[in-house]
């Protein structure tokens, strides 16, 4: 019998996808992708206000019920 991988997938707090791959940053979720992309945006690059204010995110607290 072969055993089935199950594939787990996070929403990234950036582009708001489902993504396998990715690390957190204290409560937030960011897929490889984005990683990559706010690593090489410059200050002066117009994406990088965007990533800001997705990070500004961080430090709210999700509540679990």
């Amino acid at each position: 019998m072969k055993q089935q991988k199950v594939q787990e997938y996070e929403y990234c707090g950036i582009c708001e996808e489902p993504k396998e791959d990715g690390i957190h940053l204290y409560a937030m979720f960011l897929c490889k992708e984005c990683e990559h992309n706010m690593i090489h945006t410059e200050p002066r690059e117009e994406k990088y206000q965007y990533y800001l204010s997705k990070l500004k995110n961080i430090n709210q607290s999700t509540l679990h019920s």
